[in-house]
């Protein structure tokens, strides 16, 4: 038996509250059994980034962009942040022009457009977005993904980025859907010739909501479409890349929720069955810039452990139903909903009750929904890091402040994502793995979750461990060759402990391992490890 136990000093130091139990679960992790195929894991920076890449203080959004995108390591072995392999990029509306005649509340979510209302083109719009954008090509991150919440105010039936009164009907006027696509072809076109490729590019977003508001309390620029807008959308924008030979490919739903890509009753509902369904009237499956990858956003599918699951296996099992070859991607998600609190009521979750919930949705996406891709909202946002930390990564402090030591502060989200991120690299394949104590989906949720993905060389297993206890869990890898052994060569663990952000944990092998009997291995109580094994 191989045990991998810390120095029991360090253990008492670190872990000075919990228990340990001692019943172990074993979990088996079969090399040969591969489910998914991970495209990319990452992240948007909508709103603030315009504020950091353009007025912060060179260190400060320097730091911003390597805590999203580096994948180098400090001096006593901690990452520098969480390498994304994709980053979301807004293309605006220009509601920013606009200013207060926009309607919009926070100055923060106008947005600029590249296109004036004259038809002039104007590249030095959205600098501070492109300074993170062109950071994240510089830092190796494999997909840029451009996404439109509203077609350009000149485009709109209101000469808004929003809607004034709800009916579920684009804001698109009706003859300028060519101009539409002809905008975001151009632009697209645009960034080639910067050298930042957009591998994707998604025309409508959260299509079931109605995006209105009154005017001088609207929130953000959107707009809703019905499946047939959707359609026009896609078509027009097809042609468009076309005629600009453009290689972007195009994400069709980009959904507001999981259940509306199933059913739902909404005017854009049932989106599998109505875009990839051979027989369907609006099938786009045979466009040469569509993708079989169908988006929605996990918001407020995540209220209770029952929930979070069945709603991710009946999406996996109706894409299994349409087509083979359809992916799911998760391409929105925070805390949106009370879902987090886990009905916990009038108490702040910690950090990393935060940080830990988050790793379980993320687990439940690739597990129970076989997601190929995930995304999380937002990267950046003003609020506390030290509770309730539910829509951001890295939080806000003072955007006037140019001390930079005060401008942020790093959560425990970003962690609990980088253990994913960090480690889960695009071309991975996700391995079925199994559990000795035969605990359902939702039974686990609460207690250790495993995941496992390998390619070539490396065998990488994510460990949730949910309970209130140091707990032992033991890996037992099925389909290695005779020759081959496995090694755990590398351990990060994310705790509550300040500063133990993915840290380095020792990796001591005090008894020689014999053949079938598992790698034996300590979590901590409340924490989210990464293990690393060659092979």
């Amino acid at each position: 038996m191989k045990i991998l136990l810390l120095n029991l000093g360090l253990m008492l130091l670190l872990l000075p509250a919990f228990s340990q139990r001692n019943t172990r679960v074993v979990f088996t992790i079969n090399l040969h059994d591969s489910v998914q195929k991970i495209r990319n894991i990452g992240a948007s920076a909508c709103w603030f980034g315009e504020e950091i890449g353009k007025k912060w203080p060179a260190d400060a959004k320097q730091r911003m962009a390597d805590v999203l995108f580096s994948r180098a390591f400090e001096n006593n072995g901690q990452p520098k942040g969480i390498g994304l392999s994709a980053f979301r990029f807004n293309i605006g509306a220009g509601t920013a022009e606009q200013g207060d005649s926009s309607g919009i509340k926070n100055p923060a979510h106008r947005v600029e457009c590249f296109l004036s209302p004259q038809g002039k083109y104007d590249w030095s719009k959205q600098q501070g977005y492109i300074w993170l954008l062109k950071q994240a090509k510089k830092q190796g991150v494999k997909d840029l993904i451009a996404f439109v919440n509203s077609p350009p105010v000149q485009f709109t039936k209101n000469g808004l980025g929003y809607k004034l009164r709800k009916d579920e009907k684009s804001n698109l006027q009706e003859n300028k859907y060519a101009d539409y696509a002809g905008f975001l072809s151009t632009v697209v076109r645009h960034f080639d010739k910067i050298n930042c490729h957009f591998n994707y590019i998604s025309p409508v977003n959260e299509p079931q909501w109605d995006w209105s508001g009154t005017f001088g309390e609207a929130k953000q620029e959107g707009s809703p479409w019905t499946n047939e807008e959707i359609y026009k959308t896609v078509k027009a924008l097809n042609k468009g890349l076309q005629r600009q030979k453009a290689t972007t490919k195009i994400l069709i739903t980009e959904a507001g929720m999981l259940n509306h890509l199933y059913d739902s009753n909404v005017k854009a509902s049932r989106q599998i069955a109505r875009f990839w369904d051979p027989g369907s009237d609006l099938y786009i499956g045979n466009l040469s810039h569509a993708t079989p990858f169908v988006e929605g956003h996990g918001y407020f599918t995540d209220n209770g452990d029952d929930n979070l699951i069945s709603v991710r296996n009946k999406l996996k099992d109706t894409l299994k139903k349409y087509d083979a070859g359809l992916e799911y991607w998760q391409s929105e998600y925070c805390m949106l909903g009370d879902g987090f609190k886990e009905n916990v009521k009038d108490i702040k979750r910690s950090a990393m009750d935060c940080a830990l919930f988050l790793a379980k949705v993320i687990h439940q996406d690739f597990t129970a929904g076989n997601a190929t891709a995930w995304h999380f909202w937002n990267a950046f946002e003003p609020g506390a890091a030290d509770s309730n930390t539910q829509y951001y990564l890295v939080a806000l402090n003072a955007l006037a402040n140019k001390d930079s030591a005060k401008l942020y502060t790093i959560t425990k989200n970003l962690w609990a994502l980088g253990h994913y991120s960090l480690f889960v690299r695009p071309g991975m394949y996700r391995l079925q793995t199994s559990r000795s104590d035969g605990l359902s989906e939702t039974a686990a949720a609460r207690q250790v979750m495993v995941s496992a993905f390998k390619d070539d060389k490396t065998l990488v297993v994510n460990v949730i461990n949910y309970t209130i206890e140091n707990t032992i869990a033991g890996f037992v890898p099925e389909g290695l060759p005779n020759a081959k052994k496995m090694k755990l060569v590398k351990r990060y663990v994310t705790t509550a402990a300040e500063g133990e952000d993915m840290m380095p944990y020792p990796v001591e092998n005090t008894q020689e391992q014999k053949p079938g009997e598992p790698y034996d291995v300590i979590f901590p109580a409340r924490s989210v490890t990464t293990l690393l094994f060659s092979f």
